[in-house]
């Protein structure tokens, strides 16, 4: 069954009642309705495989050129890492969250084929298309880290190829691929244009991003912008990655504290895009 498929007839109780489902089969079948949303994406990039290949080079500019010249003139205090070790987790982090928060722009595409009212049309839970379009941009979050480990390794990094640390990082990076993709999707259903979209979207990346310790530690920014920081969601993000990816690195929040927060933003954003996700259909 396909989500596209009407639901499957209920079971009858014998006064004609249709017997309400219970907890592990919503469950069940909300999983199921997810991750058809995460194999209808996963068809698509397979059949633009050059998409990847596109998102690769601004990383690989940032770790080249940015990272090889700020190493020499040694102006970024970086403690006890190499500077490209310590700026490595963070272009990650940033690959990310260059892929994730233009995600909601395929969602105004779909809305204009028509997709969109389709799926609403579904009995999938409006929660099950929210958290599928999210783990869908950690799939493909998860190529661009492939690739920047590959490049990382090639320029000498001192990375941690521990089976628990990477497995940690790929956690990392779906969660946090999913906290940003769902913002999006969140900012596509109220604005509702493409044009719009790009606008906000280039707006946010870079205070984002600059916003974080993804290329300088905390204490080196103003007091305002450090508050800033520990409300940003890429701040601990590129925590836990920095604690996970490099020999050497460790966490100043603890890897608990970075999990548990990106989560609680990635429950509370779900919530709020599944309650706006028929809005954009109107």
């Amino acid at each position: 069954m396909t989500l596209l498929e009407p639901g499957a007839p209920q079971p009858v109780l014998a006064d004609g009642e249709a017997a309400r489902p219970n907890l592990s089969s919503r469950i069940r079948s909300m999983l199921r309705d997810t991750m058809v949303v995460v194999e209808t994406d996963f068809r698509k990039l397979r059949h633009d495989p050059i998409e990847l290949l596109t998102r690769a080079i601004q990383p690989a500019l940032w770790l080249l050129i940015f990272g090889q010249v700020f190493a020499r003139t040694r102006a970024i205090p970086s403690g006890n890492l190499p500077y490209p070790d310590f700026m490595t987790p963070g272009i990650l982090a940033q690959s990310v969250l260059f892929i994730a928060i233009f995600f909601g722009i395929g969602t105004i595409w779909e809305r204009d084929l028509g997709l969109v009212h389709k799926l609403l049309a579904t009995p999938a839970p409006r929660a099950a298309l929210v958290a599928g379009k999210g783990l869908a941009a950690g799939e493909r979050a998860l190529s661009q880290a492939v690739f920047i480990y590959t490049l990382a390794w090639l320029l000498g990094v001192k990375l941690n190829w521990s089976p628990l640390a990477m497995a940690g990082i790929a956690v990392t990076v779906i969660i946090g691929a999913a906290v940003f993709s769902t913002f999006s999707l969140i900012i596509a259903c109220i604005v509702k244009t493409r044009e719009r979209f790009m606008g906000i979207g280039q707006v946010l990346t870079m205070p984002l991003f600059f916003a974080s310790n993804a290329i300088y530690p905390i204490d080196m920014m103003p007091t305002w912008l450090r508050a800033v920081a520990r409300f940003n969601p890429l701040t601990y993000q590129v925590d836990a990655m920095r604690s996970l990816m490099v020999q050497g690195g460790s966490s100043a929040y603890g890897l608990a504290t970075d999990w548990g927060i990106m989560l609680v933003i990635l429950i509370l954003l779900t919530v709020l895009g599944a309650r706006l996700y028929r809005r954009l259909a109107l």
